[in-house]
């Protein structure tokens, strides 16, 4: 397979990474011979928890969400859009099953690639590791920023940047795990966007 052959297969997934850190044609190509296409209805468990499911997925199209079980309740904790990674961080940093699921939210066509692969990549590609490490960087800020706003912001406030932040999730994901994310009760969020 070529550079371009590579970038053609997957061109959301490359123009990401490449906005992240400039990931060479090279580096892509010793990827791609890891990598296997796939496709997943709408609701499918990618990562399931106190399981390992093996694969980092790199969603090329469609939309994904990630969610605790809490004392039988689902909490969201993530969303992740085309051109992203999912995986078990449990997994592939720490050779444990997964405390986390994640689920599509639409139908979501994927490459993945096995964990040992991936982490032999990190171990031995500068770039990738690089790229991997900044993709770390972003979702601590993430999670930072996440968590200022549950403490500083008004429920409106909150709703407003994350339809700010995931237009495309806050058109398409279900309600209950918008308010769930944003640590808000169903009935408050269904008020808020009634009104917004």
């Amino acid at each position: 397979m070529t550079a371009e052959e590579v970038i053609k297969a997957m061109p959301t997934v490359v123009r990401r990474m490449r906005e992240l850190y400039p990931v060479s044609d090279t580096s892509l190509l010793e990827m791609a011979m890891f990598i296997e296409h796939c496709r997943f209805p709408k609701r499918h468990r990618l990562v399931v928890d106190n399981a390992r499911s093996h694969y980092a997925y790199f969603i090329e199209e469609g939309l994904t969400r990630s969610f605790w079980m809490v004392d039988g309740e689902e909490v969201t904790t993530s969303f992740t859009t085309a051109g992203a990674i999912v995986f078990s961080m449990d997994e592939l940093y720490y050779n444990k099953p997964s405390e986390e699921n994640v689920e599509t939210i639409t139908p979501v066509t994927a490459l993945r690639i096995h964990v040992d692969n991936l982490r032999k990549l990190f171990q031995t590609n500068l770039e990738l590791s690089n790229w991997g490490r900044i993709i770390h960087q972003n979702e601590y800020r993430r999670l930072h920023r996440s968590h200022k706003e549950r403490l500083t912001l008004a429920a409106r406030e909150r709703y407003e940047a994350f339809c700010m932040q995931f237009p495309e999730i806050a058109a398409k994901a279900r309600l209950g795990d918008i308010a769930s994310y944003l640590g808000l009760h169903l009935s408050t969020l269904s008020r808020l966007r009634g009104r917004i």
